[in-house]
């Protein structure tokens, strides 16, 4: 099965053409959200809740991803919530990944190309701005 990836521009696009006033902050929570939902809702819930369809196959319990701010002191932690989606750059001696490395597979999705990179980084970053979105209150 294959995933169908809509780039940011094309959501902002798409946005714009149904509203006379959209903000680059709801363009870039459109296009996290959707990503959100392809990557990540099957293991950490559609609410973010860590109850997704595929949550009782997995060893570890998939986080609760509306607390991070709550774990952290009031302060979500947003470089590393980065860090660990892109997951490229983690130190695999302090011990094994729970989770996909999804920086480097959006880079072979993206074609691996030197100037993909770009790509892969806005849409990481677009995904831990609608993670901060969904932090409880």
């Amino acid at each position: 099965m294959r995933i169908l990836i809509i780039p940011v521009w094309t959501v902002a696009i798409l946005l714009l053409g149904h509203s006379p006033v959209v903000t680059a902050q709801e363009v870039v929570l459109t296009s996290g959200q959707l990503e959100y939902q392809s990557y990540c809702a099957s293991c950490h819930g559609r609410d973010g809740k860590g109850k997704g369809v595929m949550a009782d196959l997995l060893r570890a319990v998939p986080a609760d991803l509306t607390q991070l701010k709550k774990k952290h002191g009031g302060q979500f932690p947003f470089w590393r919530i980065y860090g660990t989606i892109d997951g490229r750059e983690e130190v695999m001696a302090h011990g094994s990944r729970t989770m996909p490395v999804w920086g480097a597979h959006f880079l072979t999705e993206a074609g691996g190309q030197p100037l993909d990179e770009q790509r892969v980084i806005g849409r990481i970053l677009a995904l831990v701005y609608y993670l901060e979105s969904l932090q409880a209150k």
